[in-house]
């Protein structure tokens, strides 16, 4: 079971968090995270969730913000922090060794979730509501916003391109210097479409504007479609988008998006700690759910247990005594793991006799990834960036 539709089997499952106590959480008396930079939702939620650690259990939670993916990653890597509220590029690429993570000084890494915070608002295509464009088919010959520098936002249109059997060849591409100037772009009708989140101020402004704001519709239950976009991007769940610039629960978008942010750790990363962190975060849910906007993303009733990057033994753990990790998730699971495994075999070996230069590096390692993945009888998902 894949998506937010397992939230509905999770949601079946009678559970019974009985309040945590300082008994009944055994955590280090000072924790570390990396996170979102300072004032973005993501920090924002992780002060929340340290505020409810340090009332009930008297645990210091120490945020260490980050500008991207990488900055947020390094302490990760290199030991100096045990967690992350990370988003997809320092989750699932960092996995995957692609774009920033395919230099030399990184690679495929062995990463793991804890949770994932799947919210009601959207991470997706926002389009000017005047250019009609009520479904992913309906980009076809319209005007869509590349950031340029920006290779995962673009990633992210072009699943959902592939979701309609489209590319960027059947669409006007408009380039951008930034994501602001992007969506500027839809509110001075020099593009049609770009991405977004849907609870941005700029989402909000393009709302406002004489164009307004629509979002196009990805139907949950065609599997060709979902076939279609996880073959780009895994990462993708499907959602109903309830909050944000024109949404509501009375007024509701059948979509795709993807969590945010992603609580991830290493796989090397101590098991009982991590059992002790995902605890703390389920059991202690009700103290932080409304201490930031998005954090009712973080209740155990909205997980993934089969998303795109493996779930730690220590989570894992929890998860089997609450009753929800079932075989189906192990099995994606282990698949994930040995993936990571042929990605880890194929990085030493291209390492050893690889060239010098920068450039021939990232391009010999695109086609050295592609081709262990290919022979592992995987998908490589991305061959070039």
């Amino acid at each position: 079971m894949t998506g937010r539709s397992a939230f509905v089997a999770a949601a079946t499952v009678l559970l019974s968090f009985a309040p945590a106590s300082a008994q009944s959480i055994k955590l280090p008396q000072t924790l570390t995270w990396t996170a979102y930079d300072v004032g973005s939702g993501g920090y924002n939620q992780a002060v929340a969730i340290g505020n409810a650690l340090k009332n009930r259990l008297g645990i210091n939670l120490r945020v260490l913000p980050g500008k991207n993916d990488v900055s947020r990653t390094v302490p990760l890597r290199d030991g100096k922090v045990p967690f992350s509220a990370n988003g997809v590029g320092g989750s699932y690429l960092a996995q995957e060794g692609v774009f920033e993570f395919g230099a030399r000084d990184w690679g495929p890494q062995p990463v793991r979730s804890l949770l994932l915070n799947n919210s009601d608002a959207l991470l997706t295509i926002v389009t000017a509501k005047d250019a009609n464009i009520r479904t992913m088919a309906d980009l076809k010959g319209k005007r869509v916003a590349w950031v340029v520098g920006a290779p995962s936002l673009n990633q992210n249109i072009t699943a959902m391109l592939a979701s309609a059997n489209l590319t960027w060849d059947d669409v006007k591409k408009v380039e951008f210097g930034g994501f602001g100037q992007a969506m500027d772009g839809i509110v001075n009708n020099q593009v049609d479409a770009a991405w977004s989140s849907s609870i941005s101020g700029y989402a909000y402004k393009i709302a406002s504007s004489p164009r307004g704001l629509a979002y196009p519709v990805v139907p949950h239950n065609d599997k060709s479609v979902w076939e279609r976009i996880h073959k780009t991007a895994p990462f993708f769940v499907p959602a109903w988008g309830t909050e944000g610039a024109n949404l509501s629960p009375e007024n509701k978008v059948e979509a795709a998006t993807y969590p945010y942010p992603v609580l991830m750790t290493m796989a090397g990363v101590d098991e009982d700690l991590v059992y002790q962190m995902t605890k703390a975060m389920v059991e202690l849910f009700d103290d932080y759910k409304d201490g930031a906007p998005g954090n009712v993303g973080w209740d155990i009733k909205r997980q993934v247990f089969a998303w795109a990057i493996p779930v730690h033994d220590g989570a894992i753990r929890y998860f089997r005594e609450k009753g929800l990790w079932k075989a189906e998730h192990q099995k994606h699971n282990e698949a994930l793991v040995q993936r990571q495994n042929v990605l880890a075999e194929a990085w030493k070996s291209y390492k050893a006799t690889a060239p010098s230069s920068e450039e021939e590096f990232a391009k010999g390692w695109m086609q050295a990834r592609a081709a262990a993945l290919t022979k592992a009888g995987l998908e490589p998902v991305l061959t070039s960036w």
